[in-house]
This record gives structure tokens, sequence and C-alpha cells, in this order.
């Protein structure tokens, strides 16, 4: 079974870096154009040179840390994904509904 780690590890990275790279937006992408880049990862997987390429040179760059600005120049809280209880927007909706629902039950 170890002597199949090797390959399955190399198989791993470079399934990864081949999602990865077609999840990311083409504005991101950095130094070739994204199709470039899928087709470095997809010839040179086997030997590990293009997944590596990619996160070495073609893969956004995080500028913040976790939760942070992120790439993509969002402002706030990272322009991600906020739950519920965090996001002001949700709370004032709620409020609202109450209120409403609050109006139409006295009616």
């Amino acid at each position: 079974m170890l002597r199949y780690l090797p390959f399955l590890l190399v198989l791993a990275l470079w399934i990864y870096a081949f999602i990865d790279c077609l999840n990311t937006p083409e504005k991101e992408v950095r130094n070739l154009p994204k199709v470039a880049w899928v087709l470095i990862v997809l010839l040179f997987g086997q030997v590990l040179l293009g997944p590596v390429a990619w996160f070495i040179a073609g893969r956004p760059r995080r500028t913040a840390g976790y939760g942070g600005g992120g790439a993509g120049g969002r402002g706030g809280r990272g322009g991600g994904w906020v739950a519920p209880d965090d996001n002001p927007e949700f709370l004032d909706s709620l409020k609202d509904e109450r209120e409403k629902k609050k109006d139409d039950d006295e009616a």
C-alpha cells in the first residue's frame, strides 16, 4: 500500500491544481492567460512541474490572512460569505419583518 502513496499524492496535487486553475477567475490569473495555465497543469502534471508552476506563478496571491481583505480588492470583511447573525442587512430585514407582522396582527 505504501508504494502507491507517492503516486496518489502526485495525483491528488495534480487534480487540486487543475480544479483550482479552472475555478480561478480569468482576471485574477497571473503571468499567463488562464487557458495556458490549464494546458501547463494538464501536460506537466505527472512530473509536478505544472501544478507547482501554477501555485508559484499563476495562482492569485492571497494578500490578507483568513477572513481578511483577500484577493480581488474586496473591502470590508473580505467580501465573502457572512454568517446570518453577523450580517447587519439580514438582521435589519428580520426586524422589518417582525414590525410588519406586528402591525398586521394589530390591524
